[in-house]
């Protein structure tokens, strides 16, 4: 992943230089700035500090849903504080798997006027546990003024890395005394940026490193160092850097000569400490490595597929898997191509893909699984994945393959569980690729993670289908049109879970001038919930036509549902709406009141006495409650789903719906309820399904 490394004062200005000074005055070694893209359902990296985009790469895009700090402080809307790694292995262990450092963090939610993101602050383990109410103040009053620099149209993209100014020294005359102070010292000392390369190098450490400095800066050291290419060197590195406390390791420079580093960092870089070992060989020594074997999986990588292997058992659907594989196998392993197909019918349907044409995908799409011609059947019939490093190696194994995509190098990974083929994910590159043996080893590895993450994301989909159906065929196709009155109803389902729930609504017409109105809430998000909704859509609509009272309807649909004992409870709303006389009678069992809007822009909830919930007393009552309904007026029926916040009292919860209620344009209905959706659930993430039906009287 790339990044730029810009100064704040740049074109970029106010947006840059108001985080990097929120980082630099709170104290943190590392800050990042998240925003939502146009979807809302994907939290971007766009600023970084004190780290290396690469660095960050595996948390380049996290989504809203998932358990994850910046996700949670964008979809709950508060500050989230994790002050240790046993708290985070606690409260977060995905991340903590994938961020396995000693470290500090908040997330706080960046909003003004819309939600924009989140900020991310991290701080060394040697920081108090806690933060201070100061500090909180501040990084809310920050977040505050980045909202507000935001909507005033400061400049995004990204990611982009940021200095904070912190840490960066002078080059006068001093520094001649320094390197003088440093070549005096015994053993060896040199300097690496955040980026991990070589920025200064002693006289001593390049003895005992054996390489010449002009052969050593602006490197690596597992890049240039052979002996230090071990993906375990490496992630030292990455502990000194996100941790920003010491580290210390021993290498062996060949043939015999043990060392120890140690590396000291801050926010502007790593110095580091060369001795040679006071021992034999020290405990536990890193595996040594033939200079002749080829180079090994970058510790990067490791961490893109530790990262997925965690995101891969919280995926849903098949979609989920593809985003996964596209946001964090290409990018680890460099591919610019991707195509995931399963095994259906013989052949190999294309599920996913990236990186491809149109064209290609046709062409490519419902190949014989059968055919040992083509480099996709024979790994899907054998099971052994296929790796090719250029065009001319993929001629010579297939000469009657027909190239259709230009790509230069592929790797084929069979997707089998049990011994069973599931599919084919197939990696590409637009130049050749070597393909070493430890990268060839974790590529088949990850392949049977998808594998498995790919089952089970086909048998979901399948019963989503399926509970899908089941609830559009208990939901009204259409609602009956009744002269003078304008109609507009929504169901959502939960955004976890099979997709399905008890939820409903309902308008019925009653003769030429009159309707019923009615909305419900099964307790439960499951077949069962689903079924029984039906089972009261269908007792209230029995009720309702044969000329009964809202509180002798609820009546009938209770006994019914008190015979039928489900063990679910049931809320609901009935209105009877008398057109010609402009007035509306209510009963409620248990449920929210609904919203009154009258034609001069006011709304409120109209207080209607509840009675108890559907199936519970089989002699309950149901109070009838009158009010006016003239012409202009709007009445709002909803579900709890649409208003409940964890930690929000109920009664403010309707305030707010109430007022936004008021501010709403009620021309258009269906804009009407794109609109309250929007400011009562900004983020799209549903814990609840969610069922709405406005009604607006047609003026006269």
């Amino acid at each position: 992943m790339g990044g730029s490394t810009i100064d704040p004062a740049t074109e970029y200005g106010e947006l840059d230089t108001a985080f990097a000074e929120t980082v630099r005055q709170i104290g943190a070694s590392i800050g990042a700035l998240y925003l939502l893209e146009p979807d809302g359902q994907v939290l971007s990296l766009t600023l970084l500090s004190g780290a290396t985009a690469e660095l960050a790469a595996p948390w380049s895009r996290v989504a809203v849903a998932a358990p994850a700090p910046v996700a949670d402080a964008v979809r709950q809307d508060r500050l989230v504080w994790v002050g240790s790694q046993e708290e985070m292995t606690h409260s977060y262990p995905r991340t903590a798997m994938a961020l396995p450092y000693p470290l500090a963090l908040a997330a706080a939610p960046v909003a003004g006027g819309r939600r924009w993101g989140a900020l991310l602050l991290m701080w060394p383990a040697n920081r108090p546990a806690y933060m201070t109410g100061r500090e909180r103040r501040y990084i809310e009053s920050s977040c505050r003024t980045l909202a507000r620099l935001l909507e005033e149209g400061a400049a995004r993209g990204g990611p982009r890395v940021v200095p904070t100014g912190a840490g960066h020294r002078s080059a006068g005359g001093p520094v001649l005394a320094a390197a003088d102070f440093v070549e005096r010292l015994p053993g060896g000392s040199c300097a690496l940026d955040l980026e991990g390369r070589f920025t200064y190098l002693s006289s001593g450490a390049c003895t005992l490193l054996g390489r010449d400095a002009d052969q050593l800066l602006g490197t690596r050291p597992w890049q240039s160092l052979r002996w230090l290419d071990d993906p375990a060197y490496e992630d030292r590195y990455r502990a000194a850097v996100l941790s920003r406390e010491p580290v210390s390791f021993a290498a062996c420079r060949p043939p015999d000569t043990w060392l120890e580093l140690h590396l000291y960092p801050d926010a502007s870089g790593i110095s580091v400490r060369i001795v040679p070992s006071g021992t034999a060989l020290p405990p536990a020594p890193a595996p040594r490595r033939s200079t002749r074997t080829v180079t090994p999986t970058r510790a990067g990588q490791l961490y893109h597929v530790m990262h997925l292997a965690a995101a891969l058992t919280e995926v849903v659907g098949v979609r989920d898997v593809i985003d996964l594989i596209a946001d964090q196998i290409m990018p680890a392993f460099g591919a610019t191509g991707l195509v995931l197909s399963t095994a259906d019918g013989g052949r190999l349907r294309i599920t996913g893909h990236r990186g491809y044409p149109p064209e290609a995908i046709e062409r490519l799409d419902a190949l014989p699984l059968t055919t040992g011609f083509t480099p996709a059947g024979r790994a899907m019939s054998s099971g052994i994945p296929a790796f090719f490093s250029d065009a001319e190696e993929m001629r010579r194994v297939y000469p009657d393959a027909t190239p259709v995509s230009g790509k230069q190098a592929w790797a084929f990974l069979p997707l089998v569980i049990s011994g069973r083929p599931v599919g084919c994910c197939i990696l590409s590159y637009d130049e050749p690729r070597r393909f070493p043996a430890d990268e060839r080893a974790v590529l088949t590895s990850l392949a049977g993670l998808i594998a498995q993450a790919l089952d089970r994301a086909r048998l979901y989909d399948t019963k989503h289908e399926l509970a899908h159906g089941l609830q559009q065929a208990l939901l009204p196709r259409t609602l009956p049109a009744v002269a003078g009155l304008r109609v507009a109803a929504r169901y959502l389902p939960t955004t976890r879970g099979m997709d399905i729930g008890g939820d409903f609504y309902d308008l019925i017409r009653l003769g030429g001038t009159a309707a019923a109105a009615v909305i419900g809430d099964v307790q439960g998000h499951n077949v069962a919930a689903a079924a029984l909704m039906g089972q009261v859509r269908t007792g209230v609509h029995a009720h309702a036509t044969v000329g009964t009272t809202p509180d002798q309807v609820l009546d009938g649909t209770n006994r019914l549902l008190t015979d039928l004992a489900p063990e679910l409870f049931t809320s609901c709303l009935y209105a009877h709406l008398d057109l010609a006389r402009g007035h509306a009678a209510l009963a409620s069992a248990g449920h929210p009141p609904p919203l009154l809007r009258l034609a001069d822009g006011t709304a409120r909830p109209v207080d209607v006495q509840p009675g108890p919930l559907l199936g519970i007393l089989p002699d309950a009552g149901f109070p009838v409650t009158g009010i006016p309904f003239p012409p202009g007026a709007t009445l709002l029926l909803y579900t709890d789903g649409l208003i409940e916040t964890p930690g929000v009292d109920l009664d403010r919860s309707i305030a707010r719906l109430a007022h936004h209620l008021a501010r709403a344009d009620d021309r258009d209905l269906e804009a009407l309820i794109d609109d309250l959706l929007d400011k009562e659930v900004p983020t799209g993430q549903r814990a609840d399904d969610i069922a709405l039906l406005v009604l607006h009287r047609e003026a006269s």
